[in-house]
């Protein structure tokens, strides 16, 4: 899991927390190898789980903000270990803002998901779009906004507060430093991108498309993908902006949905691959389409997603994986 705070040293040094359940040291040292002066990014082995391990480390830092990523987060595990779910993600966002309020820290940066609006009757989905998950990931995640949102209207907390809910995230780093690479035990569970990859470097014999019978233009499940650079840049905004007693909730998208079809024929291109195509009913907790209005991110964070054209994103994506057929080689976790 991870945790990321930002330190009121005079280098403003951040802190990585991470139980590297589904983390790898060896993306840590890459980070670490770009910031070579000593404690320019400190990073420690711990579990969000762990009540009084994470108030020793509030206790022993000075924080001035939290950005917290940590999560697990694939919509057909969450179907099959739900509780897992509400423990990683609902109970230990709570640990984190009982250490936060402990320790009198007062912004908090959420990574939240599409996945609380379920499966809307209108599109595109607004911030305003009424909350109704249908898979454990996204009740879960709602539920830890919503705790957020009740301790932060408390007039003691003085909170600020953003909340970012993630469409789908794609891509790679684009100086090919850091790229996605999920454990074997969990690539069924994994994202379209990591299937195509597979596919096309022929660890998997083909893409199994889960679902051709939606209610969309061709059957299959439509998306808006954002681009990881992009995201990146929306939490910078996020913490820049962040004011003292507001709560700011925000859609990170493109505006535009794309379907699982239009996702494939891109990846073959960016691949220069015919990745073999088998088609399997629904999974479980999937919804039909589901896309953003990022107006409002647009308006108050003068954020827009710069990296829009999906064939390029995954071409850079599939620069790493070519290079990093067994994820990072110094471990044999993964990170992304």
């Amino acid at each position: 899991m991870r945790l990321f705070d930002c330190s009121r040293t005079p280098s403003e040094s951040p802190l990585w927390l991470d139980n590297l359940s589904r983390g790898n040291i060896g993306a840590v040292k890459v980070l670490q190898n770009l910031f070579p002066d000593p404690g320019r990014l400190q990073f420690i082995h711990a579990d969000l789980g762990d009540p009084k391990a994470v108030n020793r480390i509030f206790a022993e830092n000075a924080f001035d903000a939290v950005m917290h990523f940590a999560a697990v987060a694939y919509v057909g595990e969450s179907t099959l270990e739900p509780l897992r779910y509400y423990h990683n993600i609902t109970a230990n966002t709570l640990v984190v803002l009982e250490a936060m309020a402990t320790h009198n820290v007062k912004t908090l940066i959420y990574s939240s998901t599409c996945a609380t609006y379920g499966e809307p009757e209108k599109m595109p989905i607004t911030e305003e779009t009424p909350q109704f998950p249908i898979n454990p990931y996204g009740k879960a995640k709602k539920m830890a906004e919503d705790i957020i949102l009740d301790f932060s209207k408390l007039r003691k907390s003085d909170m600020s507060v953003m909340i970012l809910r993630y469409f789908n995230v794609i891509g790679s780093d684009p100086e090919g430093r850091l790229g996605e690479a999920p454990p074997p035990e969990l690539r069924e569970h994994g994202r379209i991108s990591g299937a195509c990859f597979d596919a096309a470097l022929g660890i998997i014999p083909g893409l199994k498309v889960k679902g051709t019978d939606y209610e969309t233009a061709d059957g299959t499940c439509v998306r808006d993908y954002i681009d990881v650079t992009d995201l990146v840049d929306a939490h910078v905004k996020a913490l820049n902006k962040a004011e003292r007693g507001k709560v700011g909730i925000y859609n990170v998208g493109t505006g535009r949905g794309r379907s699982v079809m239009e996702f494939v024929e891109a990846c073959k291109k960016a691949t220069g691959v015919d990745i073999k195509v088998d088609y399997f009913p629904r999974r479980p907790g999937d919804y039909a389409e589901v896309y953003s209005n990022p107006a409002r991110i647009n308006r108050e964070l003068n954020w827009t997603a710069q990296h829009t054209e999906l064939q390029e994103s995954l071409r850079v994506a599939w620069t790493w994986q070519k290079k990093h057929r067994s994820g990072y080689a110094d471990s044999g976790r993964y990170i992304f």
